[in-house]
């Protein structure tokens, strides 16, 4: 440790020894580095302040109408590609600084050093963004705070516009391709459904439901006509129990009373009839075969009815003569009147014929088509497979056409709200600005580096002097040399004159640094106060 601390010593000494050629080399530092710095041209710091309002009240309102996007991320990605080569071409050509370009280079060069400037600082969570630039000339670093400002709004509303553009266009070619596909699915319907004319499935039924229903009809109608066959075997038993007459004449004003009377269940058949044929219109178109077999009952009916009163008013006619005759030989009336009861049941037993009739006609229908169905019954299910494959394929590009055409919809919906610039607000809080006073350089700061940057050369030269002139200072370093022992040693014993220009040369030696500091303390005050130095 002695020895460190001797070692240390002597490099002061050293320094000590070679003091004036460190106060030289910090002075000429001092002057030269002072003067540079002043030299120096002022800074203009031009700053803006943006904030980016995410918060609308549309997009609330229009959630699920509209596309959503973030915002927020949005912003984030645009922030970090703000200074990316063509934002920073947008950038120098709003400035005007291509003119300053004169090929290539130079407007590479702009473009760096662009880069290298542009200042941009954010909130965080508040998106509240500052932009900073500094230059020399004032208005050159508002100018560039402007376009960044400029290209930083353009942009974000550009890339969401172009977004929509893009997107749009995207599903205005898709529905093009599926709408083209739904007319060559209906083409290939259409004409599957007229080459397989009457193989066609009923809505909502297929092969076997409508066989299944085929043989249920057969077997209602079956049943039915056995139910009329035995109405009608029941009152040909009845009618063969009665006598058509009573064998007396008729009765004065009871001529018409039977036939009426006979002639009004007829007419209640008809109405039946025809109510339910009202009925079936509704359900189906006159070919069906229902509408038709009871179209011949009615008209069966009707001319039932006609021919029974054509008879009825032969037998009056006949019954009239035959009293004329026997009022002219001279005796009573001898007309014969008719049984209402036998005409009652004949009139029952034409209507149970008529039914019998329809009934048959319609069993006949049913075992056609049942028969029908049973024929097709390796041709209807292939059909109806493929119908279902077709109308399956339809069903899939129908829904997927729908599907884009609601999500063009929503992304026109989308594009209205963002020209409404709701979605995304920018207010500018502070525009772009230059203090009317430079920002820079920092010269108090730069004058004490000089100072202190002085005095390590002013050391450095006088250390490395010392190394290269060395001196023996104390018989310690002397012996440490030489590796002989030092037994003494001869103090230095300086003349007056000589005292007093050592003292002198101490002096001068401290007056020299001290009117060092003292300049770098007046520098230090004229920065301060503000006080403008004419230029060098």
């Amino acid at each position: 440790m002695y020895e460190i601390i001797e070692q240390l010593l002597d490099y002061l000494r050293g320094i000590w020894r070679n003091r004036w050629y460190a106060l030289g080399g910090a002075w000429l530092v001092c002057l030269i580095g002072w003067t540079v710095v002043y030299r120096l041209p002022d800074q203009y710091e031009a700053s803006a302040r943006v904030f980016v309002d995410t918060q609308s009240i549309l997009r609330p309102l229009l959630q699920g109408l509209t596309v959503s996007v973030n915002p927020d991320a949005q912003i984030g990605l645009m922030t970090r590609t703000l200074l990316s080569r063509p934002n920073l071409e947008k950038i120098a050509r709003n400035a005007d600084l291509d003119i300053r370009a004169q090929d290539t280079e130079g407007m590479e060069s702009i473009i760096n050093n662009l880069q290298k400037r542009i200042q941009l600082t954010g909130a965080g969570r508040e998106n509240l963004y500052g932009i900073a630039f500094i230059d020399n000339d004032p208005q050159l670093a508002k100018k560039v705070v402007q376009a960044v400002v400029t290209v930083f709004v353009e942009n974000l509303l550009g890339e969401t516009r172009q977004d929509t553009d893009t997107a749009q266009r995207f599903l205005e070619k898709q529905i093009a391709e599926y709408e083209a596909r739904l007319v060559e699915a209906e083409n290939r319907l259409k004409e599957f459904k007229l080459k397989n004319v009457g193989l066609m499935p009923s809505e909502g039924q297929n092969y076997y439901t409508r066989l299944q229903q085929a043989s249920a009809d057969v077997e209602t109608v079956r049943l039915d006509l056995n139910q009329a066959e035995s109405r009608r075997n029941s009152l040909l038993q009845q009618i063969g129990g009665e006598e058509p007459t009573f064998g007396i004449g008729p009765q004065p004003g009871t001529g018409a009373g039977p036939a009426a009377g006979a002639a009004l269940p007829i007419d209640a058949r008809i109405q039946s009839l025809e109510q339910k044929l009202d009925e079936l219109l509704l359900k189906y178109t006159e070919r069906h075969p229902d509408v038709g077999i009871l179209k011949q009952t009615i008209a069966d009916l009707k001319k039932q009815r006609e021919d029974e009163l054509a008879q009825y008013q032969a037998s009056l006619a006949a019954s009239a003569a035959a009293n004329a005759a026997s009022n002219v030989g001279g005796f009573g009336p001898a007309g014969v009147d008719a049984n209402p009861v036998y005409q009652q049941l004949k009139v029952a037993l034409a209507q149970e014929e008529a039914n019998v009739a329809s009934l048959q006609a319609r069993l006949v229908e049913y075992e056609k088509r049942r028969k029908e169905l049973q024929d097709q019954v390796s041709t209807v299910p292939q059909v109806e497979a493929e119908l279902i494959a077709l109308n399956r394929d339809y069903e899939v590009n129908r829904k997927k056409y729908d599907e884009l055409v609601g999500r063009r919809e929503s992304a026109r919906l989308s594009q209205q709200a963002e020209q409404t610039n709701q979605d995304i607000r920018f207010r500018i809080i502070d525009p772009p600005r230059v203090p009317l006073e430079p920002t820079g350089p920092n010269r108090p700061l730069l004058i004490s580096g000089v100072l202190l940057g002085a005095l390590g050369v002013g050391g450095a030269l006088a250390f490395l002097l010392a190394q290269l002139w060395p001196t023996f200072d104390s018989r310690q370093s002397l012996m440490r040399a030489t590796q002989i022992p030092v037994f003494g040693s001869v103090n230095i014993v300086l003349s007056p004159t000589a005292a007093r220009r050592n003292r002198w040369g101490l002096l001068g030696y401290f007056a020299l640094g001290g009117c060092l500091l003292i300049l770098y303390g007046g520098l230090l005050v004229v920065e301060i106060t503000g006080f403008k130095l004419p230029p060098l």
